[in-house]
């Protein structure tokens, strides 16, 4: 039997946030905490991060309207919602086509971790820099938190969810930095040293695109072939500012 997937694919991190800026800035002083006062599900996109969600939304509307998203999904966490949000202001999709938040598209959960930098961990709970240091960031769960194979767990969900409901339609999803990753380890197949090696390169920039096309030519029944990963011409072009810091609560991750 045939397995559905979307016609096209697209993943888009969320624009620049406050919680981004925020860790830059404890990172750079050498602090253990990064200061945010909201909770990370309320953490709001940056002036910036509005500027780079309008350039993006811009793209995605001088597309004919036969090949724009006409399914939209996002994390139910403020930056994200806010990006897809922007991005209808502009045309990036029909304001007719609800956007749907999918809590399995939230951020990966940090728990005692959360909002701490590596400086912060170190000197707070040096056993857990050491279990992650022995298991590696794709299998080590802090307490009270998700380990990259948790988060992938929840992503294996929602894929299956858009291949039942939107097979052979044009998919968006707004999300986060790490679940851009995971979406690519189960989409391509990849092993943990792959998808960490693609880590390692270099971080996913806020705005940037990740894109598939359905190819029926790939194995017995087709499969989603990448066309960009971390695509961010539509910023360049406007002259926008990419960024690529990752979120407050990814200090553990880096």
């Amino acid at each position: 039997m045939q397995h559905g997937w979307p016609e096209r694919l697209w993943i888009v991190r969320h624009g620049e946030s406050a919680g981004n800026v925020a860790r830059a800035a404890a990172t750079e002083a050498g602090l253990a905490w990064i200061d945010i006062a909201e909770r990370d599900v309320d953490v709001d996109l940056s002036a910036l991060g509005e500027r780079q969600s309008r350039s993006i939304g811009r793209w995605f509307a001088a597309m004919p309207p036969q090949e724009r998203p006409e399914v939209v999904l996002a994390s139910p966490y403020r930056r994200a919602r806010r990006t897809a949000e922007i991005m209808a202001e502009l045309g990036a999709y029909d304001p007719e086509h609800q956007l749907l938040l999918d809590e399995r598209l939230r951020e990966k959960e940090f728990g005692i971790l959360d909002r701490l930098t590596t400086v912060g961990i170190r000197e707070r709970y040096p056993e857990q820099a050491e279990f992650r240091r022995i298991l590696g960031k794709f299998y080590h769960r802090p307490p009270g938190g998700e380990s990259w194979c948790d988060a992938i767990l929840r992503l294996r969900s929602a894929l299956d969810t858009i291949g039942i409901r939107h097979a052979g339609r044009r998919v968006l999803v707004v999300s986060h930095q790490v679940i851009v990753l995971c979406m690519r380890y189960l989409i391509e197949n990849m092993t943990e040293e792959q998808i960490l090696a693609i880590d390692r390169a270099g971080d996913v920039a806020n705005c940037g695109i990740t894109e598939y096309r359905f190819d029926p030519s790939m194995g017995k029944d087709g499969g989603m072939r990448l066309e960009r990963y971390n695509f961010t011409v539509p910023l360049e072009e406007e002259g926008t500012p990419v960024t690529s810091e990752p979120d407050a609560k990814l200090a553990a991750a880096s």
